[in-house]
């Protein structure tokens, strides 16, 4: 017999108590019985067979077809006495004060700073509310110790209702710690973690008036990797609660007053380290505390996991006696110095890490590194921090690692593991500086294109950290040398910057100390010379012999002293070295050339010219005159008449023949440099101060002032202010004018430049002291005794 499938009738007034719906159809054959629906005791809690009912509600539901044959019975739906199941009591919310999330307890010796004041800021400046507050930082700087010391203050101050910490690595964190806060705080049921979340973001927005209890809370998304992980899930503002979040990213994407949170004050990381060491009994000396704290670049989760490991394993700071090499000694500081030793030896196995802490400092920064390759131009982040790790971490020039060298090196290392349609061809200065500005964006290196000198810096263990990477066979050669060529490339060819001058110096030293192999291999880089070169144009001869002098000693060790690096070494050394007056290196330097390289090999040819110079300047013009005549004919001959060391020699020829020469040859050379090398050649620019000099020395100080300052206008122009080229001309004009007649102006002049040669040159350098004398000698012409 078929039963039709029946639906509960639509009833006025409460429902019952048990509901049977949608059962489907039950088929018996046979003279079986066959129901479906509803069979049992009464709904109404009146007493059947089976006994008293229970008010609880059963419902069932969708249970299908039945069928049943040879008798048996065929049921759907329910049948027979009612069986009562435990239902669990209703959610209620968990009263407040109420904690969600764990605050990651206090590190040892922590370290009270000046952020945390401004992370405390109610109010800004001008009366507006600070809700949202984003401490920014690289990883490793304390942005979340710092949010947790100012959660807690905040909670034991009874200053919070609810406090909701939220470990924000990933958005299915964020929404699971959220769902979490909406289970306790406003009963949801759990299962449905975005339905959660939401509520929770509901419940944060402000009550209207009258609606019920005030509820101040505090909501902390630590370590943001992605903004867009936080897409509508930002806590909503409210006058009554207040978001902090931590994160190394500098999007703007992230809201909120940013507070950027750099490494410990030199005090703060020597108090850190003295604090964690003297609770467990050691008490090194202060010296070497700051000592270290300064090699550790003052990072605090890098003092931390040193501090660990230096306890751990039984050593000592520093053995200031120890004669052992860097690798051998038992100290900390000289096996950090080892820079064959990677980072990660030098710190606690991960399962001994300090505070609760789960990676080592080298390994906090590979996310990033991760996330950065990802964001476009993709692939490029990597390579660039590559190179800038090779370089000075006090400051970059942009155009070291947005030129052409720096662009075949991204270009040659950039990580494929990234979509197809994110490739392109060539990498271009923009793309070059697009990296730069990812790597900006997750704290990797801090990026100000407002100071293009000092563009680039980063932390001084995220280089060691990147150099560490470059494991396969020669990628951290690769690097050096292309950071080589990088520096090479933005050198100009005048330095009119100073400022540039120098950075690129202290570039070129921070490289060497980090790939000294690199650029002695297969030969000595240029950049070597160059960095040594542009010391002693810089009026800094003594600091050029140092450096030439070092190098020398270097070179001779790895190539032989009959290699042509040697030599040219060598000449370097020679030269400078002669400045202060010594010449005694030039003959041996001469005869090694020629042994070497030959006669009319160019670096003879100039070295031949360079002795003779310097004989001049010691004043023995006559055996100047003398060598540079036997050196024009070959110049002539192995370089041609209009090379750049040929006119030279012809000019310094007409400098040491002097006044005996006459005006007239000094002009014609100035001619010649003109239609050669161009009128703002540096060689023609101390020509024309050089004729200048003649003229006044022959009796024209008229002239010589007329043609000093003609030129002074040109050489500040193409040379700077500070390049002693131009501070020469400045004292050589105020020389003139006393020769003219004005020696007050001479004296004024004088005054004004000597400020200048000491900031520039030093108190000791020769055109400093010429322009003492001088001043001295004008100072008595005007009846000033001083």
């Amino acid at each position: 017999m078929k039963w039709r499938r029946r639906k509960p009738a639509s009833q006025d007034g409460p429902e019952p108590a048990i509901r049977v719906a949608e059962t489907g159809d039950a088929r018996a054959t046979g003279g079986g019985t066959a129901t479906t629906g509803y069979q049992g005791p009464p709904t109404d809690g009146g007493s059947s067979a089976a006994g008293a009912v229970s008010a609880a509600a059963v419902s069932v539901t969708g249970t299908g077809d039945a069928t049943a044959a040879s008798g048996g019975v065929a049921v759907t739906g329910y049948v027979g006495s009612l069986t009562i199941e435990n239902v669990a009591a209703p959610r209620t919310p968990a009263p407040w004060p109420c904690q969600v999330g764990v605050i990651p307890r206090e590190a040892a010796a922590f370290q009270e700073r000046d952020e945390a004041a401004r992370l405390r800021t109610a109010v800004t400046g001008g009366g507006t509310a600070v809700l949202c507050q984003v401490l920014r930082g690289t990883g490793g700087v304390g942005k979340t110790q710092l949010a947790a010391r100012y959660a807690r203050e905040a909670w034991v101050a009874g200053e919070l209702d609810v406090l909701i910490w939220v470990g924000a690595g990933s958005r299915s964190a964020i929404i699971s710690a959220y769902a979490q806060a909406a289970e306790e705080l406003i009963a949801v049921e759990p299962g449905h973690p975005e339905r959660s979340a939401m509520a929770f973001m509901k419940w944060l927005e402000p009550r209207p008036p009258g609606s019920g209890p005030v509820c101040r809370w505090l909501v902390v998304l630590d370590d943001v990797a992605d903004p867009a992980d936080v897409t509508g899930l930002w806590p909503v503002k409210n006058p009554h609660g207040r978001t902090v979040v931590t994160t190394r990213r500098r999007d703007v994407a992230v809201p909120g007053q940013r507070i950027d949170l750099g490494v410990f004050t030199p005090g703060e990381a020597a108090a850190y380290l003295s604090g964690f060491l003297g609770e467990h009994g050691r008490t090194p000396d202060p010296r070497q505390i700051h000592a270290l704290a300064g090699d550790l670049g003052h990072l605090p989760l890098a003092l931390s996991q040193a501090a660990a490991y230096i306890v751990d394993a039984g050593i000592s700071i520093d053995c200031p006696t120890c004669t052992h090499s860097a690798g051998q000694c038992p100290s900390y500081r000289r096996r950090l110095a080892d820079r064959t030793t990677a980072l990660t030896h030098m710190l606690p196995e991960p399962g001994g890490l300090p505070d609760d802490q789960l990676t080592t400092v080298a390994a906090t920064w590979s996310l990033s590194v991760e996330r950065a390759d990802a964001l476009r131009p993709a692939g490029l982040a990597r390579p660039a921090l590559q190179l800038a790790a090779m370089l000075d971490p006090n400051g970059i020039p942009e155009d070291v690692l947005t030129g052409g060298p720096a662009r075949e090196y991204l270009t040659r290392h950039r990580t494929w593991a990234v979509p197809e349609q994110h490739r392109h061809g060539d990498i271009t200065e923009q793309d070059a500086r697009d990296a730069l500005r990812v790597l900006h964006r997750l704290n990797l290196v801090d990026h100000d294109p407002d100071t293009p000198n000092q563009a680039v810096r980063t932390h001084q263990l995220i280089q060691r950290a990147t150099r560490d990477t470059l494991t396969a066979p020669g990628r951290g050669h690769q690097a050096a040398r292309s950071a080589a060529d990088a520096l090479l490339a933005a050198w100009p060819a005048v330095e009119r910057d100073t400022a540039l001058a120098q950075t690129l110096r202290a570039n070129t030293a921070t490289l060497t100390a980090h790939a000294q192999d690199a650029l002695h291999r297969p030969a000595i880089h240029v950049v070597l010379y160059q960095a040594g070169r542009s010391l002693g144009e810089a009026g800094q001869a003594t600091a050029a012999t140092t450096y030439f002098h070092r190098l020398t000693e270097t070179v001779t060790q790895r190539l032989g002293p009959d290699h042509p690096d040697t030599l040219l070494a060598r000449s370097y050394l020679v030269f400078w070295q002669s400045a202060g007056g010594d010449t005694s290196g030039f003959e041996a330097l001469l005869a090694d050339q020629v042994r070497v390289l030959g006669p009319d090999h160019p670096h003879t040819l100039l070295a031949r010219n360079n002795f003779a110079f310097r004989r001049g300047d010691a004043g023995d013009a006559v055996g100047a005159v003398t060598a540079l005549e036997a050196l024009l004919p070959d110049l002539v001959r192995v370089l041609g008449a209009d090379h750049e060391h040929t006119l030279v020699v012809r000019n310094n020829l007409a400098r040491f023949r002097g006044a005996a020469g006459g005006v007239a040859a000094q002009e014609a050379v100035l001619a010649d440099l003109v239609r050669a090398l161009g009128p703002d050649h540096p060689y023609t620019l101390v020509s024309r101060n050089n004729l200048a000099a003649f003229r006044g020395d022959a009796g024209d100080a008229a002239g010589a002032v007329a043609g000093l300052e003609a030129l002074l206008p040109d050489l500040l122009r193409v040379l700077g202010a500070d390049h002693p080229h131009t501070l020469l001309a400045r004292n050589n004009l105020a020389s003139y004018w006393g020769d003219a007649g004005d020696a007050a102006g001479a004296v004024a002049a004088l005054e004004a430049l000597l400020p200048d040669l000491l900031r520039a040159l030093g108190e000791d350098h020769p055109h400093t002291v010429t322009a003492r004398n001088n001043l001295a000698f004008w100072r008595g012409e005007v009846g000033d005794g001083r």
